[in-house]
């Protein structure tokens, strides 16, 4: 694949995923709650059989933790307006600020650690960002196309 070695990939981006993901937490939420609500800033409202195909979670499952984050103010269920029998689950603005938290507390660790690296490594993550990003792209095209 033109010098790329897709299982070198593969083991790096798991390696960097186990220590990511764990990263403290200003608010001790579960991986599949931050990962519902990563899906509704990065998405938009989705409805319940949406997050059950991309968070990987039984829809019984899914249900009882929308309904927890429901409870606790962090998404909300409204009337989907293309189809009044479906409804989709909204990111409020308390969703939004916890997942802010999150992502400003990752930034904070991870700074320290960057500043660590060569200029060159740094040079070699910036410049892979780009196709990084556009293989998440293609993964979610991919993915909804499931």
């Amino acid at each position: 694949m033109g010098g790329l070695n897709v299982v070198d990939l593969t083991t790096a981006i798991e390696n960097f995923n186990r220590y990511y993901i764990r990263l403290p937490s200003v608010q001790q939420l579960s991986f599949t709650t931050l990962s519902v609500l990563d899906a509704l800033v990065s998405g938009g409202p989705k409805r319940l059989t949406e997050l059950v195909k991309t968070e990987q979670i039984s829809q019984p499952g899914l249900t009882q933790l929308v309904t927890r984050l429901e409870r606790d103010g962090l998404v909300e269920r409204r009337p989907d307006p293309a189809d009044g029998r479906a409804v989709l689950v909204h990111l409020t603005e308390a969703g939004r600020a916890v997942r802010q938290a999150r992502q400003d507390e990752r930034e904070r660790r991870l700074a320290p650690l960057i500043a660590r690296l060569t200029p060159g490594e740094r040079e070699a993550i910036a410049s892979a960002l780009p196709a990084l990003t556009r293989l998440a792209e293609l993964g979610a095209e991919a993915e909804a196309q499931a």
